[in-house]
């Protein structure tokens, strides 16, 4: 059993990280110390905690690169001239959470129908949150409800957009089909399963 923790900008990437923690049992074993706040301030301001934490457990942070270049821009504003100690998987979904979501085509049917326009190369995409909103037009009325804001609100997504895709990644989401489509997902499971074997006591 190897003690996590788990550090999040949201309810959302909470749910994904979970689901990628699950497909390792000696991780699994253990509930991780979740640590989540709104935003990824949040995340930064506390990245000296997540190191000293790293030294003793594993420690795995999941953000968003949003407008930022690339995540060597990311992670040197975040980390400096500072070591990154072993245990500390900090993890950049490009551009968002969401393209990770989008890269699980036969989830997203099951989600939004069949609708065959989903992307091929989810991490390309500028705004995949915006993608997965737009295609959610299309959803069955039940699922568009959820996930697309009424119009004139001031919220850019519906108000049961969180608790739609947590239950569905919980259930649906398959981060081994998803990796296939995206590369910044595909690095996470391998440095997670990385981490595993390094960690993993010999039995």
């Amino acid at each position: 059993m190897i003690p996590v923790a788990l550090a999040t900008e949201d309810e959302l990437s909470e749910a994904v990280g979970l689901k990628l923690l699950s497909e390792h049992p000696d991780l699994a074993a253990v509930p991780p110390m979740l640590l989540r706040k709104n935003g990824f301030g949040y995340l930064r301001s506390r990245i000296e905690s997540w190191r000293q934490m790293a030294e003793r457990q594993l420690v795995v942070v999941l953000t968003d690169l949003d407008r930022i270049a690339c995540p060597v821009v990311l992670l040197n504003d975040w980390l400096g001239a500072r070591q990154r100690p072993n245990n500390l998987l900090l993890r950049v979904a490009e551009r968002e959470v969401e393209s990770w979501l989008l890269a699980d085509h036969e989830a997203l049917a099951i989600l939004l129908g069949p609708q065959g326009r989903f992307p091929v190369q989810p991490d390309t995409l500028a705004d995949p949150k915006q993608h997965l909103l737009d295609l959610a037009r299309r959803a069955p009325r039940s699922v568009k409800a959820d996930l697309v804001a009424q119009q004139g609100a001031v919220a850019k997504q519906g108000i049961g957009y969180n608790r739609r895709l947590v239950d569905w990644v919980r259930n649906e989401w398959s981060p081994e089909r998803a990796a296939l489509r995206s590369p910044s997902l595909l690095r996470a499971r391998n440095a997670m399963r990385d981490a595993v074997t390094r960690l993993a006591p010999v039995r």
